[in-house]
Order: structure tokens, then C-alpha cells, then sequence
């Protein structure tokens, strides 16, 4: 690894002309079929910042190929999807030259100008995903999301008129909902690797509730546990609400709570002392967080035990 800043590519033209591929057919927009594009050669490593979004379909990546986003890396020997939002850091690494196939989608956010696109984009989670979190899709899915790729590139070759705007960014908001489905089929087909992760976020919690520290270091934060698992906060409370229906938030609260309820019914402690324990610097904030998840104030669930 080198530590050159990456190479930042501000219009979706510039990405063209550094690729030496022919002028976007619209400056605010291009599909690039790989196959259509000789062999990348790169050097060591080539670290990126786009201005714009990017949505690619890639396979044949090949042995000793890595792709870096979210500070995590990953070797893909297979046909992958990756979102990556603007002046989102990643990075390739490979020796020499490789071949790709595939598609990839460069969208500018003032293309999505006048649509709700422009803002609800921000929602789907995975475009925040790092790259070991990336997209495995099935053939049967590939299929469906090359065909859109293509009736994008055919909106996207013919002669611009009002309606080309609208029509673009509503089949790339069906891409969209497509990668939400499928990636909520991932998390539900992939069991071993996602079941290691709540067992380790288990033990996580249970470990740091445990702690004689809480106090100085207060109640763990979602940002603090993804990093724990390796996993961005995103790509971890959209699994963990796919297969518990929980956030990461709320499982924190969870096992909060059922470390209270464990002080309050053998323990003398007061609430305030019990609060700080937790990590709370103000007992008020416990006793309402206490009674949100029990309807019981702290005092009252004591009191259950008498």
C-alpha cells in the first residue's frame, strides 16, 4: 500500500477521458459496458474519490485483484455488485494488467435534480457498505440486473429529450429496489456468516456490560460495536433487523437493560448508582430509557421483587 492521496475524478467526462473511453453520451450520466473497454493496467494501487455515485456489476476480477472501500479489503473471485456514493474513498490494487466484464453506472446527483430521487437515494443503506459487505448475486439475479443495465444504455444512447431525465431515473430506482431485495435475501441465505456475527455481537455486549469501566467509558455506541464485528453501522443494523427485527441500537438497549434488571432485583444498589455502573452519566436518562423498554420505572420493578 502506497500513501498517495487518491486521485479524485470530479464529472463523470473526466472518468471517461482518464479510461480513454469516448465522450458520455450526457455529462451527467454514462453506462459502461466492460466489455467494450481493453484491459485496465494500473500500477500497484490506484486509490479513487468520485463526485458522483457509481452502481457496477463486475465478475472476472480475478486472483490478486483487491478492491478496498469502508477502510476493509476483499478479494473477489466472483460477479459482484458495489455501491459507492460520492467522495466515498476505494481503491483497486493489482499487478499489471486484468480483464473485466460487466457493467458499471455512473449517476451525477444533479441528474437526479427535480426527482425524489435526488433525496430518497440516501436511504438505501448499501451505498455506505464497505467491500467485504458487497453484493453476491445469484445468476438468476444477474440476469435481471444486466437486462436493467441495458434498458438504461438504450435510454442513455438515444437522442435526449424531456422524457430521457425521467425514464432513466426510474429504472435506476428499480436497480435500486432490485439490490435492496436481493441484499435482504443475503442476509437471509447467508446463515453461518451471519450467525457468527450475532453470536459475536452477544458476546460483545455481554463483555463490555461486564466491564468494572463502564463509567468512564460510557454505553457502547453502534459506530464502536460495527468496528468490533468489522462491519460498517449500516450494513449491521440492516442485517440485524432482517434476521432479529432489532437495529443495533436496539439490541444495545436490550442487553442494557437486562443487565439493570439483573442489579434492581439482587442488588441493594441505588438507581443512580446503578445508572452509572451502566454507563449513564445522568440517572434521569436510565430511569426513561428503563421505563420506554419496561413501563415499569426502575423503582417500580424493585419493588415487583418485594
Amino acid at each position: 500500500m502506497n500513501n498517495r492521496p487518491p486521485h479524485h475524478i470530479k464529472t463523470i467526462s473526466e472518468y471517461h477521458r482518464f479510461r480513454g473511453l469516448p465522450k458520455p453520451e450526457h455529462p451527467l450520466m454514462s453506462v459502461i459496458n466492460f466489455d467494450e473497454i481493453d484491459n485496465f493496467i494500473t500500477d500497484k494501487q490506484t486509490s479513487w474519490v468520485f463526485d458522483f455515485y457509481s452502481i457496477a456489476l463486475k465478475r472476472n476480477l480475478g486472483a490478486g485483484i483487491k478492491y478496498k472501500y469502508g477502510q476493509q479489503e476483499y478479494d473477489f473471485d466472483e460477479g459482484v455488485m458495489f455501491f459507492i456514493a460520492p467522495k466515498q474513498v476505494f481503491s483497486v490494487e493489482a499487478e499489471g494488467e486484468y480483464k473485466l466484464t460487466g457493467w458499471m453506472l455512473l449517476i451525477h446527483p444533479d441528474f437526479l435534480c427535480q426527482s425524489a430521487l435526488r433525496k430518497s437515494i440516501k436511504q438505501y443503506d448499501f451505498f455506505s457498505y464497505s467491500a467485504n459487505e458487497a453484493l453476491h448475486l445469484s445468476d438468476k439475479e444477474e440476469t435481471q440486473i444486466i437486462n436493467i443495465f441495458q434498458s438504461i444504455q438504450q435510454e442513455y444512447k438515444a437522442n435526449i429529450d424531456k422524457f430521457s431525465q425521467p425514464l432513466i431515473v426510474s429504472q435506476l430506482e428499480v436497480l435500486l429496489n432490485y439490490a435492496s431485495r436481493f441484499y435482504h435475501r443475503q442476509f437471509i441465505t447467508r446463515k453461518i456468516i451471519n450467525h457468527s456475527i450475532l453470536t459475536r455481537l452477544e458476546e460483545i455486549l455481554e463483555d463490555y456490560f461486564s466491564q468494572e469501566s463502564l463509567i468512564e467509558k460510557g454505553i457502547p455506541t453502534v459506530q464502536s460495536v460495527a468496528n468490533e464485528l468489522n462491519v460498517t453501522p449500516n450494513y449491521l443494523s440492516d442485517l440485524l433487523k432482517t434476521i432479529t427485527g432489532q437495529s443495533t441500537q436496539q439490541h444495545i438497549h436490550e442487553k442494557l437493560i437486562e443487565k439493570a434488571k439483573e442489579k434492581l432485583s439482587i442488588t441493594n444498589l441505588s438507581v443512580s448508582q446503578i445508572a452509572y455502573d451502566l454507563g449513564f452519566a445522568h440517572s434521569q436518562s436510565f430511569s426513561q430509557l428503563f421505563k420506554t423498554k419496561t413501563n415499569l420505572s426502575p423503582v417500580e420493578y424493585r419493588r415487583s421483587f418485594s
